[in-house]
């Protein structure tokens, strides 16, 4: 069993969405209470407030504010356990300090275990009851993949002044492609690299594919840029001075405008994904990382940087990994530092540091005359390493370690060839044609 995130829209009436903008409240209340809790111990006594300290605290907590005692205990837990978490990325160095949030800038509440409330509903449509608050809403939507809820996340959004239902499932493993009758084929493979240009660029070892930069962000800069400085002209809100009616309209004016950039991204990045992983089992990708090539760096980077951020490099590589992985396929992310995909010759594996400039963005290798473009030379490094078929060294699939997204498999590149290499095995007795995914050599 696997668990997957369903999202649904609630339509509550006017009595209803009273109710939930007071729970909202109530447990924004508690999130500040326990940031507050924490400081104070460590400001007066120099001594760390832990999780279950505060949630102990919780039954004498409800009994001084008695609005608290009709919430779900487990969700104020939930709540707590919100603020601990934030103060351990906190301490790792992940994250800023926690601070306190206005109820503008709290999204909602959740439900960490089955009880509290029950959903009727069989992936399409449907209602959610609340116990504590007394309440049936009525939701919209449809899940790909359902089977038994067990979390309940509700989120309001302000922009929108719409209720959302996120709900974690358990649904069934598919069965691996990999040791069946159709086992993994080369066809089935493709590698792709993200860009700003180009978006995605793909090979499956017989054409190039290319997916332009569709670039809502820098569409949509100088209608919210208008929308700002009028915002900027109206009195915003300060310690002690309430907001004027005026900046309100604007800036909510500004985030409906940002919200819509994010929903035209995120509908893009499903339709492409979606397409990807129906026709391909097995993705060859590098591994990015992400926030370092997004640091701030002035203004020479901060183009690069919201190009980067426009295409959403990170959620496409997840949502590209879990929904080939959800048909049973495999995606390979391969060490960008030892495979130098954007550096190396997909045609004799010479290895070129000057190509590393970005402003390079179309390769002659010096060594045997091979001409590319920088993101098609790139795609075809991956495909050729994934296939065993890419000359140099440290590019064999013996001596290439490799990450997979893959639990279920062993993530390396070695076994993942052997499991080619044993397609045309046959077991003496007859029970199966193929070896099992899971026992390789």
């Amino acid at each position: 069993m696997v668990t997957r995130r369903q999202t649904f829209r609630l339509y509550p009436n006017k009595a209803q969405q009273k109710v939930l903008l007071s729970a909202r409240r109530l447990h924004c209340y508690l999130y500040n209470a326990c940031i507050a809790h924490r400081e104070y111990e460590y400001k007066r006594n120099r001594r760390t407030v832990s999780y279950l300290e505060q949630q102990n605290l919780l039954p004498e907590f409800k009994q001084v504010w008695p609005e608290f005692a009709q919430l779900n205990s487990q969700a104020l837990q939930a709540t707590v356990k919100r603020v601990d978490v934030a103060y351990q990325r906190f301490f790792q160095g992940l994250n800023r300090k926690p601070r306190f949030k206005s109820i503008r800038r709290y999204s909602g509440w959740t439900y960490p275990a089955q009880s509290g409330w029950k959903v009727n509903s069989t992936g399409k449509h449907g209602t959610v009851t609340l116990n504590d608050l007394g309440i049936t809403l009525k939701m919209r939507g449809k899940a790909k993949d359902w089977g038994v809820p067990t979390t309940l996340t509700l989120v309001y959004k302000p922009s929108r002044r719409q209720w959302f239902a996120s709900f974690t499932v358990e649904v069934a493993v598919p069965e691996p492609k990999f040791g069946s009758q159709s086992d993994l084929q080369y066809e089935s493979i493709v590698a792709y690299d993200l860009g700003t240009e180009t978006a995605l660029t793909l090979f499956d070892g017989v054409e190039f594919r290319e997916i332009t930069n569709p670039r809502f962000t820098q569409r949509s800069e100088e209608k919210i840029r208008r929308v700002a400085r009028l915002k900027r002209r109206k009195r915003a809100p300060k310690k002690g001075v309430k907001a004027s009616r005026r900046w309100k309209k604007i800036h909510r004016r500004e985030a409906q405008l940002k919200a819509k950039v994010a929903r035209q991204r995120k509908d893009w990045q499903h339709k492409v994904t979606s397409e990807i992983a129906c026709r391909y089992d097995v993705g060859v990708t590098e591994k990015l990382n992400i926030k370092g090539m997004t640091r701030k760096g002035g203004k020479r980077k901060a183009g690069l940087n919201k190009s980067i951020l426009s295409v959403g490099f990170g959620t496409l590589n997840r949502m590209l990994t879990y929904k080939i992985e959800q048909k049973g396929g495999l995606v390979l992310l391969l060490p960008t530092k030892a495979i130098k995909p954007s550096q190396r010759c997909p045609k004799c594996g010479a290895v070129h540091p000057n190509w590393a400039d970005l402003s390079n963005r179309y390769h002659v290798c010096s060594a045997c005359g091979f001409e590319i473009p920088r993101d098609r030379g790139s795609v075809m490094v991956m495909y050729n390493v994934a296939t065993n078929r890419q000359p140099g060294l440290g590019t064999s699939l013996v001596s290439l370690g490799c990450l997979s997204s893959t639990s279920k498999t062993c993530g390396s590149m070695k076994q993942l060839g052997q499991r080619k290499r044993l397609k045309s095995c046959r077991q003496v007795d007859g029970a199966s044609e193929t070896p099992s995914a899971y026992a390789v050599g």
